[in-house]
């Protein structure tokens, strides 16, 4: 079977049928949809992103991979390489097999998970409640993680009436975004959503009350709730 290169930049659309061994009405369909970037020559000839074919090759791979496994295919999105490594650490002795990608990065995390569409995607509660709201933002409305569960530290949850308070507070002027968000958290974007789902803070800073190892072993159980509400 034909790959992408490397040194390729585009290809026609026969060639990338033959890459994704579909036919051509069906390359025609995923760009129409939106699954392949392509644009029309002068002649009128379309030509496929190379970038966009190979991220669905990886999307492909990635749903066999899930089809032939056991395992849970998270997506940790962190603010600090330490908590990721503690959790990392932490699920090695779950029943439940996780596999998990990591980025420390927000912006990282969003093309992580639109990449390889986890089974769930948990945000690390140190990241900043402003950033979390964005975050749930987009990875709501791309259509490649919108059903996708998202765990989310419970005390933002809590807080989350009032972040955008906050954010109007730090910005001399509220752009459409903003707006956006706060209408989207008043229809309940998040505390009426199936698929948002709240776990105890796993980090020291937030609570300490409960030891870092207990909090740890409490995901699991919420790692399967969230399981069972993709499947539902």
């Amino acid at each position: 079977m034909k790959t992408v290169t490397p040194d390729m930049e585009y290809l026609s659309t026969r060639q990338s049928a033959k890459i994704l061994q579909v036919s051509l009405g069906t390359v025609q369909k995923m760009v129409e949809l939106g699954e392949l970037i392509a644009w029309k020559t002068r002649g009128g000839h379309r030509r496929v992103l190379a970038s966009s074919l190979e991220q669905q090759l990886q999307r492909r791979k990635r749903a066999m991979r899930q089809k032939t496994s056991q395992n849970c295919i998270a997506m940790g999105i962190f603010r600090r390489a330490e908590n990721s490594q503690e959790l990392l650490e932490s699920i090695q002795d779950w029943q439940l097999k996780v596999e998990m990608e990591v980025a420390i990065d927000s912006l990282e995390g969003l093309m992580k998970a639109v990449s390889i569409a986890p089974d769930l995607i948990f945000l690390d509660a140190l990241i900043p409640p402003v950033e979390q709201v964005h975050l749930i933002h987009y990875l709501s409305k791309n259509k490649d993680t919108q059903r996708i569960p998202i765990l989310v530290d419970e005390g933002f949850i809590k807080l989350h009436p009032g972040v955008v308070a906050l954010a109007d507070e730090n910005s001399s002027h509220r752009p459409p975004f903003v707006e956006n968000m706060k209408e989207e958290l008043e229809n309940s974007l998040i505390d009426h959503n199936p698929l948002i789902i709240g776990y105890p803070a796993t980090n020291v800073e937030v609570d300490q009350s409960w030891p870092q190892g207990s909090r740890l072993e409490l995901l699991e159980p919420i790692f399967i709730e969230a399981l069972g509400r993709k499947c539902s």
